[in-house]
């Protein structure tokens, strides 16, 4: 059988006469690893804007907030029409666009003069290329490439944006402190420029295009044939989706899940320990290092995934969150304390750790469909974000602090725990395809 693709000439015999001693695909999560790694940058900076851009043009932390909103809900939104165009165009056109997106809109933002620029650049160019780099790439590698071992691989890959946050937040932090916020502005387009060369010559679409099978498959898997109708298919597996119980529960979940991260301490911790008289490079180093335990976490609860009942691991994650989360408030101060890096850890060691059960719950109900079901319980995650992104600085212009959005942030976490516990189980038997 002959196999064509984009990406390699013709395979005259698709089935290799022998498997190589390291199969093609950890390559390949090698090359989105490092590329989640790369483009993690910008998802650095947001939280160290909000005081230098207060400072410089006297906008609120709400307007400032409400642009980060408008990131974090296209980051989400943008997430599931990516995964389909994937199935489209393929995976190395997409994700090569989408950093280019980003490095033209990050670099932009050193022109910028009023609030609807920041909104324009940051928001939407940024929000835009981030949402086709969102986790639903690492959901389509993941299913393209491996029958086993899939729930470490997607931990690991999710932990690539951690990764990337611990290389960057420390120097962006710096940079910003030492110079300006315009320097780290360009240093993230550099970053995500400095990508695109590793996507477009080492990435590949898919195992059929280099006569693979994909890891611990049986059985050779043909390349499927592009997708048309990326838009239309994607809204169909929504409208289907949105009929079955399990979705709106995921989607629940993850909303709490991205307010309680992205939306929250991502964005607000910096801010918030600063108030405390913590300096800023202090508490973005702080930051980073939950980023270190996010990795530990992150991997190894990929690797309780493939063992352990999904619901019941994310029912213990966002039972544990939320507890860390109220006792926050008690912890913040002007120097870091034995009980702030206990906070640390154990936060660190929860922050994207129901990524991995999510996505095996995703396949469990959704089969094939799954990475773009993901794209929209991952476009929950980020409304989530968003909302409280924008509430948490309107909270902090209101009350002069932010301590009623940490617990009510640990709130919503206990509500997570509850909705993760009421998730049935499917037999593999009964999975469907929801959208052809």
């Amino acid at each position: 059988m002959t196999q064509t693709s984009e990406a390699a000439p013709v395979v005259e015999d698709s089935r290799p006469t022998r498997s190589p001693r390291i199969h093609r695909a950890w390559f390949v999560a090698a090359v989105t690893f490092v590329t989640i790694v790369g483009a993690a940058a910008f998802r650095s900076l947001p939280g160290l804007l909000i005081d230098p851009l207060h400072q410089e043009f006297g906008w609120s932390r709400g307007t400032i907030g409400a642009a980060v909103s408008v990131n974090l809900a296209l980051y989400g939104l943008t997430a599931p029409f990516a995964a389909a165009l994937m199935d489209r165009f393929g995976i190395r056109r997409v994700v090569a666009v989408a950093l280019t997106v980003i490095a033209v809109g990050s670099g932009l933002t050193v022109w910028m003069t009023a609030a609807w620029q920041l909104v324009l650049c940051w928001g939407l160019l940024v929000g835009l290329g981030s949402g086709s780099m969102a986790l639903a790439f690492a959901a389509t590698v993941t299913n393209r490439w491996f029958s086993t071992r899939r729930g470490l691989v997607s931990g690991i890959l999710t932990a690539g944006s951690a990764s990337g946050q611990l290389i960057f937040l420390p120097l962006l932090s710096w940079m910003v402190e030492r110079y300006d916020w315009r320097p780290a502005a360009v240093t993230v387009a550099l970053a995500a420029l400095a990508v695109v060369p590793f996507v477009w010559l080492l990435l590949r679409d898919h195992p059929a295009d280099v006569g693979l099978k994909p890891y611990g498959a049986a059985d050779f898997v043909p390349k499927p044939a592009p997708v048309t109708g990326a838009a239309r298919r994607t809204v169909g597996v929504l409208l289907s989706a949105v009929r079955t119980g399990p979705f709106w529960l995921l989607a629940g979940t993850f909303a709490i899940c991205g307010a309680s991260t992205n939306g929250l301490v991502q964005t607000h911790f910096v801010p918030a320990a600063h108030d405390h008289g913590l300096p800023v490079t202090t508490a973005a180093s702080l930051l980073a290092v939950i980023g270190v335990f996010d990795v530990v976490g992150t991997i190894a609860s990929g690797w309780f995934t493939d063992r352990f009942e999904p619901r019941r691991l994310l029912t213990v994650y966002y039972a544990l969150r939320g507890l860390s989360l109220l006792f926050l408030p008690m912890l913040l101060g002007p120097a870091i304390h034995p009980p702030m890096i206990f906070f640390i850890v154990f936060y660190g060691l929860d922050w994207v750790a129901t990524v991995p059960p999510t996505l095996a719950l995703c396949r469990e109900h959704y089969g094939e469909d799954s990475a773009i079901v993901f794209g929209w319980v991952l476009a929950s995650h980020q409304i989530g974000a968003a909302l409280v992104a924008y509430l948490g600085g309107v909270a902090r212009d209101v009350f002069g602090t932010y301590d009623m959005v940490w617990y009510a942030s640990g709130a919503l976490c206990a509500a997570a725990a509850l909705m993760a516990l009421v998730i049935r189980r499917r037999p593999a038997a009964e999975v469907p395809a929801l959208a052809v």
